[in-house]
């Protein structure tokens, strides 16, 4: 039976995530009743990298797709896209091999994080506004402690499905774009909202109110103040998955742009 690998892009506010769910409206879900509508038949598998909690945004979720079907690549994909609501696009389907497993073969995943200095008319479901200034030279200073094989027990909630608290982190990058921090988080996997608990921690030492020292007793231990902290979803982002042999390298550059237009001139006008 054919294989394709699938990138999507989504946005995930009016969606309790990822995965199918009982009860809930989910884009896992969503793309499969579009599959159902173009395939003409429910015998297919469609499965993601990785679950993205309740309204988290992807910029490209990888899943792979069995299915019995005569469509070419291309025109499979424009067939869903014409099925899908606008806030979930497959931007990409491809043959693949027939062993090819969107979570099992994944060796990395980046996740980037968008925190706003002020507040957007606009851009409020792609942000976490922060009204207090934050230090990035703290925060870039903390997220070094977070880069290694560590136990997140202190990140995450209970999760029957995760095995195991420890996961490989590669690189906590804090950068600056205007009017945004912007936070990557890159690693093996990652467990149920711990990246949304880093940045959470990131910012409260940003603000001065909490140590380094802090930070690492809840890397050593298991401490439910993290839990407190805990950054909205609106700013964050599944921004890339990797593969073997794939390159690592991706410009740290924001989702949406909040620096304002120039002001031209000084006349009054009527739109």
């Amino acid at each position: 039976m054919p294989r394709f690998r699938m990138t999507l892009e989504y946005e995930g506010t009016r969606y309790s995530g990822w995965q199918v769910q009982k009860n809930a409206r989910t884009v896992q879900g969503e793309v499969q009743a579009a599959l159902h509508t173009v395939l003409g038949t429910a015998e297919f598998e469609f499965m993601g990298s990785g679950r993205t909690d309740a309204g988290v945004h992807a910029l490209a979720q990888t899943a792979h797709l069995e299915a019995r079907t005569v469509l070419a690549p291309e025109i499979l994909r424009m067939k869903l896209n014409d099925e899908l609501p606008a806030d979930i696009c497959v931007l990409a389907v491809d043959r693949a091999e027939a062993r090819f497993h969107a979570r099992h073969h994944a060796v990395a995943r980046s996740y980037l994080y968008q925190i706003a200095r002020r507040r957007t008319a606009f851009g409020k479901r792609f942000v976490w506004w922060v009204k207090d200034p934050l230090d990035t030279g703290r925060m870039t200073a903390a997220a070094r402690l977070f880069v290694g094989l560590k136990d997140f027990a202190s990140f995450t909630d209970d999760d029957p499905e995760e095995k195991s608290t420890k996961v490989l982190v590669e690189s906590v990058t804090v950068g600056e774009a205007p009017d945004l921090i912007l936070i990557r988080v890159e690693g093996s996997h990652f467990l149920w909202k711990m990246v949304r608990r880093i940045v959470g921690v990131l910012a409260e030492v940003g603000r001065g109110k909490m140590t380094e020292e802090e930070v690492r007793g809840f890397i050593r231990g298991t401490s439910a103040e993290p839990a407190r902290f805990t950054a909205p979803p609106s700013g964050l982002f599944l921004e890339k998955v990797f593969y073997e042999g794939e390159r690592r390298t991706l410009p740290l550059r924001p989702v949406l742009n909040l620096e304002p237009a120039p002001v031209r001139g000084k006349g009054r006008g009527h739109a």
